[in-house]
């Protein structure tokens, strides 16, 4: 499991690089360990949720774009691109790995005239893995 979360890590990483904005802070907690719902028991994936804030916004949005730019050339496929769902209808962009296997949802926090005036501007990333088996006897209850 150590592994997957190496995996997260580095693909984490490679996101923050594209993304490039140094000065940004970025949320501490490293990738977590949930189970499949497809067999809870043996399969499991890493989530790896974290955000680059305390930038003003016009950088926050180049950093989106450099993202969206970069990431096809690193072997990713962006699979959406636009606003959500939600009622601000905030920029989106989900991406999955061509080699990994891995998807990333980015999403642009940012005032809008649909979302107004944002109080805490940011990128907000989460990558997601597909489902591993669990090495025979790991209790997958146990993992964090």
């Amino acid at each position: 499991m150590d592994k997957a979360r190496e995996k997260a890590k580095a693909v984490s990483s490679q996101i923050y690089d594209l993304i490039n904005l140094p000065s940004g802070k970025v949320t501490e907690p490293g990738p977590s360990i949930s189970t499949c719902d497809q067999d809870p028991e043996h399969l499991y994936q890493t989530v790896h949720p974290w955000s680059v804030y305390d930038m003003s916004e016009d950088e926050l949005k180049a950093g989106f774009q450099r993202l969206r730019e970069g990431l096809p050339g690193k072997g990713w496929k962006i699979v959406h691109y636009g606003p959500n769902k939600s009622k601000d209808k905030t920029l989106e962009l989900t991406a999955d790995s061509k080699t990994e296997p891995f998807s990333v949802n980015a999403e642009l926090w940012v005032s809008s005239p649909t979302a107004s005036h944002e109080k805490e501007p940011k990128i907000l990333i989460n990558i997601v893995s597909g489902c591993w088996r669990a090495p025979k006897g790991t209790d997958l209850n146990t993992q964090y």
